[in-house]
């Protein structure tokens, strides 16, 4: 075994927010994350919007032979990119390249997309909008769930053996093996059901990169990056390029080497300071040309069906378009209600939320693919507990 060491080995804390109380309670939230079962290590970051606010720490287990990442780590922040390509869709839109209530026969070629979404002997495919993509009301079910019957869906079959594949692949995979979930929901219906689906954000991909006539990878620098000053947000195709090894990714025990299949996923690396100044922005309508843009992915949220997947988020979340909602329900908090949180998480533990009444952003990661679940665990006591400090 080894030698004893605290359990926070690098932390970062400015600006007259942060007391040494609630130092030393912030710092204690985070020794009883990376105590958690399969937990590694852990990026935890904390900025209010005007900066006042300013605290991060990485941290290990105690008795871990493992040094986590330094608080300016890079690292894969998984489905948090699906805010990018929302912000990346709604920007096309504003630019009028791409409209929300329009099929996505009009940017996808039928070969690619016909008969996609099959339910009960109708083909739904010609009814579904970039707006039911946005909003996970599609009903399309998600590829990186498996088929049932005990057989790996692709995800778990990635984790033991990377690959690439491609969208024709992926979409293959939902037509020969997955069920949707129900028909494309109306836009003008009181209640729509939403289901968390990876599919329909490649779907978003696949259109973007049509109209742009790019690599997602170089229109996420285009359109939102450079603009927004995003020096260490990059696609993982351009890995090569970047100084900066990001830290590993874990599933339970293992780490885990699967460099084709982040490409395929699309997802992002970034820092938290990147990701801060991405979040502020969205809150304040600055990644728009038009201030109210942003207003569109907040404006209606619609509960998850809940899930029994893994890897996709469910019940008690809610989702606008391309962006998520996060409270406990009452009946968890009878006393007093959690604040709300808006943002998103993804599959590897990594989160980025603000949170409105406290005027707070937070960021993360845990990097462990086997507790996509983490920071819906980790969030709440710690909002709760900045909620009381900040209302002394």
């Amino acid at each position: 075994m080894s030698a004893e060491r605290p359990t926070t080995t690098d932390r970062q804390g400015s600006g007259p927010g942060i007391s040494a109380d609630l130092e030393e309670r912030l710092d204690s939230a985070v020794e009883k994350l990376v105590a958690q079962p399969r937990v590694k290590q852990a990026l935890v970051a904390i900025e209010s919007m005007d900066q006042s606010i300013q605290w991060s720490s990485a941290s290990a287990p105690r008795h871990s032979d493992y040094v986590p990442v330094r608080p300016d780590a890079t690292f894969w922040i998984a489905s948090v990119t699906k805010m990018f390509i929302a912000s990346a869709t709604l920007i096309l839109v504003e630019r009028g390249s791409v409209k929300l209530d329009a099929p996505i026969g009009d940017y996808l070629p039928g070969s690619l997309i016909g008969g996609l979404h099959r339910l009960n002997g109708v083909d739904y495919t010609p009814a579904i909008t970039v707006r039911h993509l946005l909003g996970h009301t599609s009903g399309l079910p998600d590829f990186l769930e498996g088929p049932g019957r005990g057989e790996p869906g692709l995800f778990d079959r990635v984790i033991a053996a990377d690959r690439r594949w491609t969208l024709e692949e992926i979409l293959q995979i939902v037509r020969g093996s997955l069920r949707p979930h129900f028909p494309p929901q109306p836009v003008d219906a009181p209640r729509q059901r939403a289901r968390y689906s990876d599919t329909n954000f490649q779907l978003l991909i696949a259109i973007i990169e049509h109209i742009t006539g790019q690599h997602i990878g170089d229109a996420f620098q285009d359109l939102i990056c450079r603009p927004l000053g995003l020096g260490n947000t990059f696609h993982p195709v351009h890995l090569d390029h970047n100084r900066t090894r990001p830290s590993p990714l874990w599933h339970d025990d293992q780490l885990v080497e699967i460099p084709l299949a982040l490409e395929s996923f699309h997802d992002l690396f970034s820092t938290v300071d990147d990701l801060f100044v991405f979040m502020r922005a969205l809150m304040r309508g600055e990644v728009f040309a038009d201030l109210g843009t942003a207003d569109l992915m907040t404006s209606r949220f619609n509960a998850l069906s809940f899930a029994l997947s893994p890897v996709a988020p469910s019940w008690p979340m809610q989702y606008g378009l391309g962006i998520m909602r996060y409270q406990l329900p009452r009946l968890f908090t009878p006393i007093k209600p959690v604040p709300a949180l808006i943002g998103h998480t993804g599959v590897s533990g990594s989160w980025l939320f603000f949170c409105p009444k406290l005027d707070l952003l937070l960021a993360g990661t845990v990097d462990q693919l086997s507790a996509p679940d983490v920071p819906y665990r980790f969030l709440p006591g710690l909002v709760r507990m900045l909620d009381d400090h900040l209302a002394r």
